[in-house]
């Protein structure tokens, strides 16, 4: 019986430990990434949307548009259109008869991001952390908290 080849019930075992090892170390370092990322695309749709607010007032003076009238005007893709997009909640507030404009953009958990942006008419880009209750509001078109973007 000494002429078996195989692997031993502890030569597998040890196998089967490493990779676990390299699994808990990779698993939070990807969770991470995929977070940073989703906040990345947030800021890149914050932007668009300012850009396709700008492209429609520029039409339709005085008046901005809601994410319904700018989709249908051809400005935003139909992900952004519905308000969600790369896991994270978008909304527009527009003003007294629609002059100003705030949008924001909000992670649908925590694993999604942690990070809040808003843009109102001005252009400025804010941010804050979710959990710190100074997340960028929107009322009336204006915006309220959060720190500008760098």
């Amino acid at each position: 019986m000494k002429n078996q080849k195989g692997f031993s019930l502890v030569e597998l075992l040890v196998v089967v430990i490493i990779i676990a090892i390299i699994a808990a170390i990779a698993i939070p370092n990807l969770l991470a990434s995929r977070r940073a990322a989703n906040e990345s695309a947030a800021i890149g749709s914050i932007r668009t949307l300012h850009s396709a607010q700008a492209t429609y007032q520029s039409l339709n003076a005085p008046v901005y548009g809601s994410l319904a009238n700018l989709g249908a005007a051809g400005l935003i893709d139909s992900a952004l259109t519905g308000g969600t997009k790369n896991s994270y909640t978008f909304a527009v507030d527009l003003g007294t008869g629609s002059t100003a404009y705030c949008s924001t953009a909000t992670p649908s958990s925590s694993a999604a991001g942690v990070r809040v942006y808003g843009v109102a008419s001005d252009g400025t880009i804010y941010q804050s952390n979710a959990t710190g209750g100074d997340a960028p509001s929107c009322s009336g078109g204006a915006i309220s908290g959060g720190t500008p973007l760098p």
